[in-house]
């Protein structure tokens, strides 16, 4: 595993904060254009814009989401 997988995973861990769209694609098995499609049809967490050019997901809420597809 690369260090930087391997940071977005750790990252992932950590129950508070934020995660940029590079961080979540380092995780999820799917790519950007499917991340968008899947935010868009409401089947991802949705995104917090925080200024014009920063977007980021909820950690917890990713996890929640990821442990709910494994759970299925």
């Amino acid at each position: 595993m690369n260090s930087e997988k391997r940071a977005a995973q750790t990252a992932l861990a950590q129950p508070k904060g934020y995660m940029r769209q590079h961080e979540l694609l380092m995780i999820l098995p799917f790519s950007a254009a499917t991340l968008w499609r899947k935010v868009r049809a409401g089947t991802f967490v949705q995104p917090v814009k925080f200024s014009e050019r920063v977007t980021a997901w909820n950690r917890a809420k990713v996890q929640e989401w990821i442990d709910s597809q494994e759970a299925a």
